[in-house]
């Protein structure tokens, strides 16, 4: 099963950006589906991307057309490109994998440790 380690958080003006990474242990080809959630204490976990293993993205309305995600399988890393960030785009950004099977056996959803993503002027 992969490990997943998010990195590319910080502190950001309104209007800045940030590129979030995610890098796996080992391979992402066989994994269908990859997200990036984000959570706020006291809040409800937002879904803010998803990506197929064929590069077919998916956005919340509350980032599109700020926020694009991506995957490269040859590197194992996912991405999450963050522009025009506002104040409300602040919280703990994990990265998700969705379970998945190889010719090894199958294996259960994982998530990393998570990055701090602060926008605030």
């Amino acid at each position: 099963q992969v490990q997943l380690v998010e990195s590319g958080g910080g502190l950001v003006q309104p209007g800045e950006s940030l590129r979030l990474s995610c890098a796996a242990s080992g391979s992402i080809f066989s994994i269908a589906i990859m997200r990036w959630y984000r959570q706020v204490p006291g809040k409800e976990r937002e879904l803010v991307a998803t990506a197929t293993s064929g590069g077919t993205t998916t956005h919340a309305d509350s980032v599109k057309g700020r926020f694009t995600m991506s995957r490269d399988n040859l590197k194992n890393t996912v991405y999450l490109q963050m522009n025009y960030l506002k104040p409300e785009d602040t919280a703990v950004y994990y990265c998700h994998a969705d379970g998945y099977c190889t010719g090894y056996g199958c294996y259960p959803p994982t998530e990393g440790q998570g990055t701090q993503v602060t926008v605030s002027s």
